[in-house]
């Protein structure tokens, strides 16, 4: 699986060039994702643009490597979803728990909200 790599301040940006993620790339998928929650910047944004099919195996690994992220306070954004790809995810009832946005701009949004509210949270537990 081809992918390019930006990291910004609070997160990185994972752009997938291929235009088909099957079933037998998943564990490539797993473990080229779930490596960044070993960083310090944990956050990840998923640009999608250029999947236009996903075997259903691999979306659902998908959920559940963002599921990963969340349960290790890190955020994970899809992004740019083609159409093919959207009404896919979308037919097999996984669009609806995936946090997912049109642009790229509105995923860095989220995760600095996250952000904010993992910070807000953290001071708000008692210091005893």
């Amino acid at each position: 699986m081809q992918v390019k790599i930006d990291t910004k301040e609070k997160f990185h940006v994972i752009t997938i060039v291929d235009e088909k993620i099957t079933a037998n790339m998943t564990e490539e998928l797993q473990n080229s994702l779930l490596v960044y929650l070993q960083n310090d910047v944990k956050n990840l944004v998923l640009k999608m643009g250029n999947v236009v099919l996903m075997d259903t195996e691999a979306a659902e690994a998908l959920v559940k490597i963002q599921q990963n992220f969340y349960e290790n306070n890190a955020s994970f954004v899809v992004c740019e979803l083609h159409p093919d790809l959207e009404n896919f995810l979308d037919q097999h009832q996984l669009l609806e728990i995936m946090s997912a946005t049109p642009t790229e701009s509105e995923a860095w949004d989220i995760v600095q909200m996250e952000e904010i509210e993992r910070e807000l949270l953290d001071d708000s537990e008692p210091m005893f």
